[in-house]
């Protein structure tokens, strides 16, 4: 029994990959080559900041409004708007909350706060939007795919994405 105990002890420790936290947030963060597909990301919410409606607190997070600027990632085939955002997000140590497709009428996810910036912190039509090379979709950011070269803002709006 005891012999049964140690084999099956070696071979999850065996069959186990241990990352560390920074190993993790590194997750295909090297994987651009010459032949890779990429997305450029930004999140910005320079709105916010004018509405007076922030908190001290709430602004000193939010690095003048820019909180990543525009930067080049590896884009994995078949990847959703959402998918590339929950990576970029996690590698640059970004907060983000959102809510599950499974959780709203809509079937669809929806980003709630990047960086303690919250949809109506702002007002009762502010929130999250994303464009995509300069452009608002009707689609939800978990079933808009993207393709090479793809440009992706993620913006605070306070007008439902009327002011962009």
């Amino acid at each position: 029994m005891l012999f049964f105990i140690i084999l099956l002890s070696a071979v999850l420790i065996m069959g186990t990959e241990f990352q560390s936290v920074e190993e993790y947030y590194l997750t295909h963060a090297d994987e651009i080559t010459e032949d890779s597909d990429r997305v450029y990301f930004s999140i910005n919410c320079e709105k916010a900041l004018s509405s007076g409606k922030l908190s001290d607190a709430q602004l000193k997070e939010l690095n003048n409004g820019e909180i990543l600027k525009q930067k080049e990632y590896v884009l994995i085939e078949d990847e959703t708007v959402f998918d590339v955002l929950k990576r970029v997000c996690r590698f640059e140590k970004i907060h983000m909350e959102y809510q599950g497709a499974d959780k709203n009428i809509y079937n669809s996810v929806y980003v709630q706060g990047l960086n303690y910036l919250y949809e109506f912190d702002c007002g009762e039509l502010s929130g999250w939007v994303f464009l995509v090379n300069g452009k608002q979709t009707d689609l939800s950011c978990g079933k808009y795919k993207l393709k090479d070269g793809d440009k992706v803002e993620w913006v605070y709006s306070l007008e439902a994405g009327k002011d962009l």
